[in-house]
């Protein structure tokens, strides 16, 4: 008998047509769409907006006062940062990204905590599990299976979870993000993928890394389906990723989004990004600037007064101000706390190396040839 004499259950192919994203970015401010967004929502994403910009710029200042070690600022990607923590509800989690620290303090989180890792401090500066908020992640896309097995754990057991990751357009390129992707599209997970795609991984455009349409087309190949967002539309973002969220929750599987957005300043305080874009490029950027947007939106709309943005601008800068003045506090470092948490029951290894440490801080360890270090 040959195979195709042969009864073959074949499982039935999703629509691809249904995965694929549209051919323009889905954009609601400049729209008639603009109209039907409820205005306490928009003075919402305006205040958290504002808050969000003033964040970024008191956190940059930060390091050039010597009191954090780097920062990867988020400014022009705000209403991506914000739209993402907005999205979820109490029970649900984030996945962030070392550039994403905005979207966990928009979380509820401490931004002193949030900071903690950029400090050079501690591991994490908070408890994820109290905050449903996993760690800062450095290395790219390593995160995204994480999050994935959490919402599979969590659909298994019968929780009523989400988990909503991020990740920069040079994540799509690890391996990371494809098995990621391969789970959750296989698992049905409830997980939503967003791709900040900010035009560039450090230095590399994102021309030399995908031949893809967009981003969001890599979704079909895992039946997963694909958006393909204006990030810098603040209302279109939360829309995009409630519904995404939603549609998670009801058993509606996982969404990959790709948020066209802007990395307005460099990579991180130790990046000269003249070498690679323009000041033109830049500024052409600045133009669709999601705050400045936003803000144009509501007052042709009638919806911003001067004395509410003057209370959101008010604040920003208590926020700011609380932020630097407890930044300047020297922290209490407990250097033998670099053990803690890594493993459940620590290794040989790691005891080790703790021993080493202990011996090196109370000035007993020895060279190789014998002498006490001082």
């Amino acid at each position: 008998m040959t195979l195709t004499e042969a009864a073959v259950t074949v499982p039935a192919r999703p629509d691809a047509a249904a995965l694929l994203p549209t051919e323009e970015p889905l954009r609601v401010l400049g729209t008639p769409a603009a109209a039907d967004v409820d205005p306490e929502v928009l003075l919402r994403l305006h205040r958290e907006l504002v808050l969000g910009r003033r964040y970024n710029d008191q956190a940059t200042a930060l390091v050039k006062q010597g009191r954090l070690a780097v920062y990867p600022s988020s400014t022009g990607q705000e209403a991506c940062q914000v739209a993402a923590a907005l999205a979820l509800s109490t029970q649900d989690w984030l996945f962030p990204t070392y550039r994403d620290t905005l979207s966990v303090v928009s979380r509820g989180v401490d931004p002193v905590q949030t900071l903690t890792l950029l400090r050079g401090d501690w591991h994490t500066g908070y408890d994820p599990q109290a905050t449903r908020v996993a760690p800062l992640c450095t290395p790219l896309a390593t995160h995204l299976p994480h999050a994935v097995g959490l919402a599979h754990a969590a659909r298994v057991a019968g929780d009523d979870v989400v988990a909503l990751a991020l990740v920069g357009d040079g994540g799509t390129s690890e391996g990371d993000f494809h098995e990621a992707l391969n789970f959750a599209g296989v698992w049905r997970s409830p997980v939503v993928f967003l791709v900040q795609n900010n035009g560039y991984a450090i230095s590399v455009p994102l021309a030399k890394q995908t031949a893809a349409p967009t981003l969001a087309h890599k979704a079909v190949g895992y039946g997963v389906r694909g958006v393909l967002v204006d990030g810098n539309d603040a209302p279109a973002m939360l829309g995009v990723l409630t519904e995404a969220v939603g549609r998670a929750r009801d058993g509606g599987g996982p969404t990959l989004v790709e948020a066209l957005t802007y990395r307005v300043d460099a990579h991180t305080n130790a990046d000269d990004a003249t070498r690679y874009r323009s000041a033109a490029e830049v500024e052409r950027w600045r133009e669709r600037d999601p705050l400045a947007r936003l803000e144009q939106h509501l007052r042709e709309a009638g919806l911003l007064d001067a004395r509410t943005a003057g209370e959101a601008h008010a604040a920003a800068e208590r926020m700011a101000a609380d932020l630097r003045t407890r930044m300047h506090v020297e922290p209490d470092a407990v250097p033998l706390g670099l053990f803690d948490h890594v493993y459940a029951e620590p290794t040989p290894q790691l005891l080790e190396q703790q021993e080493f440490l202990l011996a090196e801080l109370s000035g007993d360890t020895e060279d190789p040839d014998g002498s006490s270090r001082p």
